[in-house]
């Protein structure tokens, strides 16, 4: 048991990967017999959404400590969080729309639940009105909420509680401790059901080579280019764009800086566990002054989640494309709004973004065994996903330095030589 978990989470998962594959194409069509063990490691991940994302995210918001540090610092670093996670959302969008990943599964032909479906095609049939659906974003029953699952509603209300308890001040404190603790726990509640992540890949890959064959497995395989793609051009485009174009700043110089914690977070997955690496890369590689680093970098690994924002975009499309679900650009609109929200809901830890799919996916009618798709292959995924979002962190803490006068530039200029 000691030799198991000596072994690196995501090496087994990739092993698994690899076993599941083999054994379902030579087993067949029974290999759809294994598959309850995928959906006991799916339900799991349902059941933590709701108390990851409250936690969570009123921690987050509350992190920023003081409604005052929401000045010069605070909210450049809050609307370039905002602004980078609207662009990475469409860019999924975009490139799911462009390239139809999933089209190469017919979803008609998949042993799902087809309740889900009906669920699915009769909230397409009833969708709200632009005004029902503002009136609803305002929780008349926050409990009611949250055994609904109800996504908007759920979001406001940690986002109302976290202000709240940044008013109340000292007064505030135990209770941000509780929600503090809270997120912690639920992290680590999050890290045991993540161990279970080989056994579900490898019943989940065994179904889909066996039930599905090779046009599934190729759909997968695009669908991981497609993420990989995504998150090259965010960073590429957005993030070098930010460091050329506002912080006037050279872009080699600052991948030279932040390399080790590229290298870091790809290989553990997890941007809290990168946090120290980053904070120390921003600041004697970038020049990042300290006080800037530790609030900007601090609070995107709280926050700043592009990398899942984009995915979530992506990730949308493909289960629509799947199950012949048209969206509509009202329904565009929406993934934007929960991608990046459900972004800044998602916990740095491995596997987060899996489950925020369950909040975008519902409120747009894709079923939810979408996820059983894709959880095969999330965690090669979420390594580069997670390197997006830590140097977005890094991007964003160097341009407000910039713009703020923290930023060292010339020990930026000069990190390559030290």
């Amino acid at each position: 048991m000691n030799a198991w978990f000596r072994i690196p989470l995501w090496q087994r998962v990739i092993a698994a990967l690899i076993l599941g594959i083999i054994i379902g194409y030579l087993w067949g069509p029974g290999a759809a017999s294994i598959k309850i063990i995928g959906d006991i490691f799916i339900a799991f991940i349902k059941m933590l959404v709701v108390p990851l994302i409250f936690f969570s995210l009123v921690a987050g918001v509350a992190s920023i400590g003081d409604l005052r540090k929401l000045g010069s610092v605070g909210w450049r670093a809050m609307l370039l969080f905002v602004i980078t996670g609207q662009m990475s959302v469409w860019m999924g969008l975009g490139i799911g729309t462009l390239t139809q990943p999933g089209a190469g599964i017919d979803g008609a032909s998949m042993a799902l639940d087809q309740a889900a479906l009906e669920r699915a095609q009769d909230r397409r049939e009833n969708a709200q009105s632009f005004e029902q659906m503002i009136l609803e974003v305002v929780p008349s029953s926050p409990v009611q909420v949250m055994a609904d699952v109800n996504v908007l509603p759920l979001i406001v209300f940690s986002l109302l509680i976290g202000i709240g308890i940044l008013m109340a001040k000292e007064d505030g404190e135990p209770v941000l401790k509780i929600f503090e603790s809270g997120s912690v726990v639920m992290q680590k509640v999050t890290m045991v059901v993540m161990e279970l992540t080989p056994f579900g890949v490898f019943a989940l890959m065994a179904w889909v080579a066996g039930t599905l064959g090779i046009d599934a497995l190729k759909a997968l395989g695009q669908l991981v280019f497609l993420n990989y793609l995504g998150c090259f051009l965010i960073i590429g485009i957005i993030y070098a764009g930010m460091i050329k174009g506002i912080a006037r700043l050279p872009v080699v110089d600052f991948f030279r800086g932040i390399v080790d914690a590229m290298a870091v977070s790809y290989s553990t997955a997890s941007s809290n566990a990168t946090l120290p690496v980053t904070l120390r890369c921003a600041e004697r590689n970038l020049g990042v002054s300290r006080s800037v680093a530790s609030f900007v970098v601090a609070l995107g690994a709280t926050i700043n989640m592009n990398g899942t924002a984009m995915y979530l975009g992506l990730a949308t499309l493909f289960g629509a494309q799947v199950f012949g679900i048209d969206l509509s650009w009202g329904d565009y609109l929406t993934i934007s709004i929960l991608g990046t929200l459900g972004a800044i809901g998602a916990a740095g830890i491995p596997g987060s973004g899996l489950i925020m799919m369950v909040l975008v996916f519902g409120a747009v009618g894709v079923p939810l065994e979408t996820i059983a798709l894709v959880a095969g292959i999330d965690r090669i995924m979420d390594m580069m996903r997670t390197t997006t979002n830590i140097t977005g962190d890094a991007a964003v803490a160097v341009t407000v330095a910039s713009l703020t006068g923290e930023l060292d530039r010339a020990e930026l200029i000069s990190a390559d030589d030290v």
